[in-house]
């Protein structure tokens, strides 16, 4: 590469010295499209179901008491996932064209996947009755950690969005 390329490249940076997660076009498109203001009232509740469920799991595999919430609750943050997953589907596809592995997002898809089998894997085991009660909330708890990562990582994404945006930056 030239070195007059060389500085135009490097001039294309913002002073992070990483891309801008957004094009000026891709920008565009995650503002106009609802699935960004559903996405945005979505992770929020997820979020509080993911706490809420943390909680009564943690509670039922200390003292064995509420199992019954203990599962609610965890169906509930699950049907939560999904809908969440479903909807940033379309808005991936809305923002990036392509419904999952968007350049900008793939590590963030790639722990999703993770985060939906082991979902996933709850939800068969409870309905199976594979597994004690136990070894499922244990299981829940797996699909949580593993959540708690993806949401760090989108969290993350959030911030690089916005610092882009303060730094002038598409």
């Amino acid at each position: 590469m030239s070195s007059a390329a060389t500085s135009v490249t490097i001039a294309a940076l913002p002073a992070s010295g990483r891309p801008p997660l957004y094009t000026p076009e891709q920008r565009a498109r995650r503002d106009a499209t609802r699935w960004t203001w559903v996405q945005g009232v979505l992770a929020p509740v997820q979020f509080l179901a993911f706490a809420v469920s943390t909680l009564l799991v943690l509670r039922y595999l200390a003292t064995g008491l509420g199992e019954t919430a203990a599962v609610a609750s965890v169906l509930v943050k699950t049907s939560l996932l999904y809908a969440i997953m479903v909807t940033g589907c379309l808005w991936e596809k809305a923002v990036f064209g392509r419904y999952l592995f968007a350049p900008a997002f793939y590590w963030e898809d790639m722990v999703s996947m993770a985060v939906m089998a082991l979902h996933t894997a709850y939800l068969a085991a409870w309905w199976n009755g594979w597994l004690t009660v136990q070894q499922q909330m244990l299981l829940a708890l797996a699909a949580y950690l593993t959540y708690a990562i993806n949401a760090a990582q989108f969290l993350l994404k959030l911030r690089a969005a916005r610092l882009d945006t303060r730094g002038g930056r598409s």
